[in-house]
């Protein structure tokens, strides 16, 4: 029988300690450069974003919240040039196919979509992906109140669903009319 020997069992766990350290403290290190950086895009895409979809306004507002069955959205207001409300730009989400899907949607102060657009979406190459693209997109511009999807022939206050992806369309479009709900919600309190 072999005699234990403390060094067999203290020489490995020490090192492997060491190693853990140095690359928690690298990872440390490397998350408090980059994060500023992540931050800055985040708002420059937000920005971009909140233009493209309401692209009648000249200016936002700050964030803002309203909440809609216990649940706080952020929201801007768009303004004209003489600083009138035209619309707003609502950030929902809804769970996709391949998780939670984040959008940004401008809502004209007449109630209809004025466009909408992706912070976050990680859908099925190929398939739900396909909802990022412009046809797809385009669908919901003009549209208010309530919309639905419909894998055929869809309907005044429809859209096509995409072929493959029922899900992903229809979790944009749960998106998309939580936004809707958001608008009457402000739009009585504003």
């Amino acid at each position: 029988m072999k005699k234990f020997d403390i060094k067999e069992v203290l020489v490995p766990t020490l090192s492997l300690f060491l190693i853990c350290t140095i690359v928690t403290l690298l990872l440390a290190i490397t998350n408090s450069v980059t994060e500023p950086q992540i931050e800055k895009l985040q708002i420059e895409t937000a920005n971009k974003t909140k233009s493209a979809v309401l692209s009648v306004a000249d200016s936002f507002s700050d964030e803002k919240t309203a909440e809609l069955d216990g649940v706080a959205y952020t929201y801007y207001e768009g303004y004209d040039a003489e600083e009138n409300v035209i619309g707003y730009v609502f950030t929902t989400s809804a769970k996709g196919y391949g998780g939670e899907i984040v959008t940004m949607v401008g809502v004209k102060a007449d109630g209809t979509v004025s466009g909408m657009d992706f912070l976050s979406i990680s859908e099925t190459a190929g398939l739900g992906m396909n909802a990022d693209a412009d046809e797809f997109k385009n669908q919901y511009v003009g549209k208010s109140g309530e919309i639905g999807v419909n894998k055929n022939a869809p309907a005044e206050n429809e859209i096509q669903a995409l072929t493959g992806a029922t899900i992903t369309s229809k979790a944009v479009t749960e998106a998309v009319n939580i936004a809707l709900e958001l608008f009457e919600e402000v739009g009585k309190n504003g």
